[in-house]
């Protein structure tokens, strides 16, 4: 066996009453009078204002300086979690940006996408890529002070291995064959090679004993939940006997405002700590003296996502027609400022060998094409949609708002549809009722199929309804393949199978600027959709 060692805005407005009278005297008396009373009241509302700006600044300055004194801080998220806590449950991106500080696996990705260490301390790998042995880390503990076994990291896998109920949680584990342990060692034999295997050994390693996953998870990752209030907030505690390097904040107090509005003045009241996910438009609204905004990507494929099992959008020649009806450099420049990664296929530029950046720009800006392709399909006129969006992401519903305004020059009349965050799951993405909806999709882990399985006809992520057998043909091809150029252009093929068939209308990797409250220091951007608040601490 060959060994392979994981390396590791505020407007103030002022109404003035006009002064009636007769004769110039009176006019100029009361034109003076109106004047002095207007400097007054302007000189009145800008102390009012200097006085309100002085409050908050002490506000947050306290906020900051009670929260750094207790080595905590109050992070705003804009979604609840789903209503299971379970990781191996979970179908929110925002419930595992949270819980990447709770769970863990045998691996885990590091900000490189690196897969580094974590429960298993090293790994071996056949040379004919069939036989995996993970050696079990020493010493490591779940949050409830029982070590972790074999026995543990053995039922973690199987349960998303398991298809006997139907789909697996994680089909690609049903290639297992094998999977047996000895002393601190878990052997893996596979049925088949699979280059993508090592990245689904991140999944949750979890006491095969414990029954209360859903609202009281326990993992061995730097933080162990704490509580949690549905619609209000969830608290994390650094855990204490964590394997690794400790995290460096006590506790960690996530905060659910579901409206963008609400965010910002968190922060400048000084309710909250950092919030990640925000626009231009946002951060402008904060004071350089109080935050430092940090700028990467959120790693996700946002896109006019459309339900191709409905009509207009049943028709290639109508998904093609929105693709060049929709200038996605607009979109970025118009809702924005200029912030974003235009794409043109399911797959973003994290993904490194993935990412086919020649599909960008397959489909340019062509209005006339778009009306060609329409009168071709039987919409001279054009025609009605509706977007649907989860009313609680604000980038999202000013990118529909730009794609409503480009669509009219092709004669679509688009209608935005607000819907909150649960609906959307449960209507838009579990139940497909929709027309379009605008989202980003991101990846579960670093893998090629956590982006490009969910479009395959049979499978239960499905929720445009793709159906092409072309595209499953080569998903199976992907699965089978295990040279690893040979694979690596399979996804490619895959990626372009989606672009020329117009499956959805793709905009960008949007920026993800994080607005994070001075003195707070530490944040990393991963290539994955999470935020790890375990490296985050308070400068001296």
């Amino acid at each position: 066996m060959r060994k392979q060692v994981l390396a590791g805005l505020l407007v103030l407005g002022m109404a003035v009453t006009a002064l009636s009278g007769c004769g110039k005297k009176a006019q100029t008396t009361e034109t003076t009078a109106a004047a002095s009373t207007e400097a007054t009241a302007a000189a009145s509302a800008a102390e009012t204002q200097a006085a309100s700006s002085a409050s908050e600044t002490e506000a947050a300055s306290s906020a900051k300086t009670g929260r750094a004194a207790t080595n905590e801080i109050t992070v705003g998220i804009a979604q609840d979690l789903d209503e299971s806590l379970d990781p191996h449950l979970a179908v929110a991106a925002g419930t595992r940006e949270v819980m990447f500080n709770v769970f863990e696996g045998l691996v885990k990705p590091d900000p490189e996408g690196n897969l580094i260490p974590a429960v298993a301390s090293d790994v071996e790998v056949s040379e004919d890529g069939l036989e995996y042995t993970f050696t079990l880390r020493e010493g490591v503990k779940f949050h409830d002070g029982s070590p972790v076994e074999a026995d543990d990291v053995i039922w973690s896998i199987k349960r998303n291995a398991d298809d006997s109920e139907g789909e697996a949680m994680i089909p690609a584990l049903t290639s297992i064959s094998d999977i047996t342990s000895e002393d601190n060692k878990i052997h893996i034999t596979l049925s088949q090679a699979n280059n993508e295997f090592l990245s689904y050994m991140t999944l949750a390693v979890l006491p095969s004993d414990y029954d209360g996953q859903d609202t009281a998870p326990i993992g061995t990752g730097p933080f162990k939940f704490v509580s949690r209030k549905a619609q209000d907030s969830i608290v994390l505690e650094r855990f204490e006997d964590y394997w690794g390097e400790p995290a460096k904040l006590d506790r960690v107090t996530y905060k659910i405002i579901e409206n963008s509005e609400g965010l910002i003045m968190g922060l400048q009241s000084g309710a909250l700590d950092i919030v990640s996910h925000l626009g231009n438009t946002q951060t402008s609204q904060l004071s350089d003296a109080d935050f430092h905004i940090e700028q990467g990507t959120m790693n996700l494929v946002q896109a006019l996502y459309l339900n191709n099992a409905v009509a207009p959008f049943d028709d290639v020649r109508v998904r093609q027609a929105l693709c060049y009806a929709v200038d996605k450099q607009g979109v970025i420049d118009l809702a924005f400022d200029g912030l974003g990664v235009p794409l043109g296929s399911s797959m973003y530029p994290a993904f490194g060998k993935y990412f086919d950046a020649s599909l960008t720009d397959y489909y340019t800006y062509d209005p006339a094409k778009a009306k060609e392709l329409l009168t071709e399909a039987g919409y001279p006129n054009g025609f009605d949609m509706t977007i649907t969006v989860p009313k609680n992401y604000q980038p999202h519903l000013d990118t529909a708002q730009v794609v409503v305004e480009q669509l009219k020059a092709i004669g679509v009349n688009a209608t935005i549809q607000p819907i909150e965050w649960t609906s959307w799951v449960s209507d838009v993405y579990m139940g497909r009722q929709f027309e379009s909806t605008v989202v980003g999709v991101d990846a579960s882990e670093m893998t090629a199929s956590a982006m490009l399985k969910r479009f395959e006809s049979t499978d239960s992520n499905n929720f445009i309804n793709y159906n092409n057998a072309d595209y499953d043909a080569l998903y199976a091809k992907a699965q089978s393949t295990f040279d690893d150029a040979e694979q690596t252009e399979v996804f490619k093929a895959m990626e372009r199978n989606l672009t020329e068939n117009a499956a959805n209308v793709y905009i960008q990797d949007m920026a993800d600027l994080i607005a994070v409250r001075n003195g707070l220091e530490g944040v990393q951007f991963y290539p994955l959709y999470v935020l790890d608040v375990s490296g985050l601490y308070w400068a001296d």
